[in-house]
């Protein structure tokens, strides 16, 4: 099938009514019956999940299923970033001028990706990881630093996959795509969780639309069914894990890398280590 014939159906099938119908099916009863086989299919780990296969009632809650306590431990380096979500980093680097560069190929608009929001200042010379979430990933999204909300914006959209196809054949799909972002200002800082939908996804929710504070690797949202989230950094306040790059798969309370304070160099950021 040529690339073009796959665009083309892409665009068909990225309709947000065929997502709302795919949405309501996976939050049937009858889909429970589907989850042995999607379960085997991905190769999803059982072991890890907080309920038995059998007690989830319909597909979508078995997607977003919580894990046992204790499976993902949060690394505890006080001014340590960690990884939101268990996930393939697709892209990360610094953020050049307002610009996230070479994304599979695209270069992306900060201005764009969080909607010409006042905060974009903030970001326009920080640093950015593109984390996306594979159907076998565990697809609950955490706070990557303890610290408050400072605003919440959504952004409607589209709903292009955005696997490695729709990533590099379809058009900045990270900044037409449907978003939730999560501004969360901390000790040493400020983050931006912005949280991408992507097709089939039916909708991106809050755990707790309510919260206002986090400690890192609380609840904070989760996608039904696969998807990505781009995680942005304040300006000159971050040196990531010298051994991270594009194609590494990290997990949930993982170190990314830490932030500066008065005593912290770019030497030390190499110091962090990904386990406890």
């Amino acid at each position: 099938m040529t690339a073009k014939w796959m665009k083309w159906m892409t665009e068909l099938t990225s309709r947000k009514w065929i997502s709302r119908l795919i949405g309501r099916f996976s939050h049937s009863e009858v889909s429970r019956l589907l989850i042995p086989a999607f379960a085997k299919s991905y190769g999803i780990p059982l072991h890890e999940a907080e309920k038995d296969m059998k007690e989830y009632r319909t597909l979508n809650e078995f997607f977003t299923r919580r894990l046992k306590p204790d499976m993902r431990p949060i690394h505890s380096l006080p001014e340590g970033l960690i990884s939101p979500v268990d996930a393939l980093i697709t892209a990360m680097g610094d953020i050049q001028a307002g610009t996230i560069l070479n994304v599979k190929g695209q270069d992306y608009s900060l201005e764009e990706l969080l909607n010409y929001s006042p905060r974009t200042e903030t970001y326009n010379h920080g640093y950015f990881f593109v984390l996306y979430l594979s159907p076998t990933d565990y697809h609950r999204i955490h706070a990557p630093v303890t610290g408050r909300k400072l605003e919440s914006d959504h952004i409607k959209g589209k709903v292009y996959p955005v696997n490695d196809f729709g990533m590099r054949n379809m058009r900045k799909v990270l900044s037409r795509n449907e978003r939730l972002i999560t501004y969360i200002s901390h000790d040493l800082g400020e983050v931006a969780v912005v949280k991408v939908g992507a097709m089939n996804v039916s909708s991106i929710k809050y755990t707790d639309a309510q919260a206002k504070l986090w400690n890192r690797g609380d609840d904070l949202a989760y996608f039904e069914f696969g998807s990505t989230v781009v995680l942005l950094i304040e300006n000159g306040t971050f040196e990531p894990l010298p051994e991270l790059a594009a194609g590494c798969k990290v997990k949930m309370g993982e170190p990314l890398g830490r932030f500066r304070t008065a005593g912290n160099t770019r030497r030390g950021a190499a110091d962090t280590s990904r386990s406890d």
